[in-house]
C-alpha cells in the first residue's frame, strides 16, 4: 500500500545519499528474519519521497505482506529527511484461505467501484494520446457521468500537468487506501502525484507492474460509471499487464493520419484483440489545420488514414480531431479545451468521439442474440 499522509520538516540542505542509505539499512535491518522477501531497490527523491521496491516470494502470504509493508512504512518515515515512504511489493504472496482481500486480485475481479474501464492507447509516442484521453474523459463526463482518469505512464506521467494540479499530492483514507486528486470534475491517479516532476523511474518490469495494479484497485474510485486509462505508447509490459489483470471493457487507439504512425496504431489495435478486449475504435488526431487567419485548411500530416485503416481493419472509426494552437496551449496552461472553451469547434469534436465510444462501449456489452431451434 502506497503511504502519502506524512508530513513533517526537512533539514535546510540534506543529503540525499544519506538518506538512501539510512532507508536500506532501515529496510534491511526489518527484513533480516523475514523469509521470502527481499530488497530490491531504493530510491528517495529531492523531495525526500522514499520508494522501497521488495519482491516477494510466492510462499509468502498476503496477510504478513501486508503487515510488514505498513511497519516498513511507519520506519521509513520516521527517518528526519524522508517526508514521505512508499513500499511497492513485486511478485505474488500466496493469499491464505481466511483471507478477504488478497494482495493482488485474480484478473476476473472487477476494480472495486467501477463500471467500465476504456484503455486509450496508441503504438507510437508524440501523437497526442495523454491529450486526447484526458479530453476524452472530460467529454464523456459532460453527458453526465461519473468518470476518472488514470495515467499508467509511470516513466513518463503527464496528467497533473494536463490537469492543472502537478503540484498536488494524493492522501489516503481511514483504511489506507489512496483518495485520488480531484480536478474538472474527475477523479485522477497518477504516479506525477507521488514523485517529483523531474524524477526519474529507473524501474524493471515488475515493478512497474506492481505499483501499476497498486493504482488501480488501491484507490477509492468511489462508484466511476467510467475509469479512463491513459496507456503510455508502444505495447509493453504495462499494456499486457492491465490486459490481463484487470477487466477492460474495451480499447480505443489514438493515431496521427501519416503511415509511420499508422504502422505502430496497428500493433496497439492488434494487442487489444489477442486479448480479447473489444475494439471501441480509432481516432485521428491532427487529422488537419485550418488556418485561423484565411480559412485555409492544410493536411499537415496527410487526412482520412485512421478512417481507411479502420474501414480496411473492420473496426469504427471514432472520429478526427484538429492540429489546433488552443488545444496545446489549454492542455500546457492545465485546463483541456472540452472544459475551458466547450462550445469549440475542436471541443465538440471530443464531444463527438466521446458519443462514439460509450455507444460502441454499449453494443460490446450487449448479449449476443440467442438461437432457439424447436421441434
Amino acid at each position: 500500500m502506497f503511504s502519502f499522509l506524512k508530513s513533517k520538516k526537512q533539514s535546510l540542505q540534506p543529503d540525499y545519499g544519506d538518506s538512501r542509505e539510512f532507508v536500506r539499512q532501515t529496510t534491511e535491518f526489518i527484513l533480516k528474519d523475514q523469509e521470502g522477501i527481499r530488497l530490491d531497490d531504493v530510491q528517495v527523491t529531492k523531495s525526500g519521497q522514499a520508494i522501497v521496491v521488495l519482491d516477494v516470494s510466492q510462499d509468502v502470504d498476503a496477510n504478513s505482506a501486508e503487515a510488514l509493508r505498513t511497519r516498513m512504512v511507519e520506519e521509513i518515515e520516521k527517518i528526519t529527511a524522508i517526508t514521505k515512504a512508499t513500499v511497492v511489493m513485486t511478485g505474488q504472496a500466496t493469499a491464505p484461505a481466511t483471507q478477504s482481500k488478497p494482495l493482488q486480485q485474480p484478473t476476473t475481479d472487477k476494480v472495486p467501484n467501477v463500471k467500465d474501464i476504456i484503455a486509450v492507447s496508441s503504438g507510437k509516442g508524440g501523437v497526442g494520446k495523454s491529450t486526447v484521453a484526458i479530453n476524452l474523459a472530460l467529454a464523456i463526463a459532460a453527458t453526465g457521468k461519473k468518470v476518472g482518469l488514470l495515467d499508467a505512464d509511470i516513466y513518463g506521467p503527464s496528467q497533473p500537468r494536463l490537469a492543472g494540479v502537478k503540484d498536488k499530492k494524493t492522501t489516503q483514507d481511514e483504511n489506507g487506501r489512496i483518495i485520488p486528486v480531484e480536478a474538472h470534475g474527475l477523479k485522477i491517479m497518477s504516479m506525477g502525484f507521488l514523485v517529483d516532476e523531474e524524477a526519474p523511474m529507473i524501474w524493471r518490469g515488475p515493478m512497474v507492474q506492481s505499483a501499476l495494479l497498486q493504482m488501480i484497485r488501491d484507490v477509492v474510485w468511489d462508484g466511476l460509471d467510467v475509469l479512463v486509462i491513459d496507456l503510455p505508447p508502444g505495447t509493453g509490459d504495462i499494456h499486457l499487464t492491465l490486459a490481463q489483470r484487470v477487466p477492460l471493457s474495451g480499447g480505443v487507439v489514438v493515431s496521427t493520419p501519416q503511415d509511420i504512425a499508422l504502422i505502430d496504431a496497428r500493433k496497439g489495435l492488434e494487442l487489444f484483440r489477442k486479448v480479447a478486449v473489444p475494439v471501441l475504435g480509432i481516432i485521428e488526431n491532427m487529422s488537419y489545420f485550418v488556418c485561423p487567419e484565411c480559412g485555409h485548411r492544410e493536411d499537415i500530416f496527410g487526412h482520412g488514414g485512421a478512417a481507411a485503416d479502420a474501414a480496411r481493419l473492420g473496426v469504427p472509426f471514432l472520429g478526427e480531431i484538429p492540429l489546433h494552437a488552443r488545444i496545446r496551449e489549454l492542455s500546457d496552461a492545465g485546463n483541456p479545451v472540452v472544459v475551458a472553451d466547450p462550445s469549440s469547434p475542436q471541443a465538440k469534436s471530443f464531444s463527438v468521439i466521446a458519443t462514439n465510444v460509450m455507444a460502441g462501449l454499449d453494443k460490446a456489452q450487449r448479449p449476443a442474440p440467442s438461437i432457439r431451434i424447436e421441434d
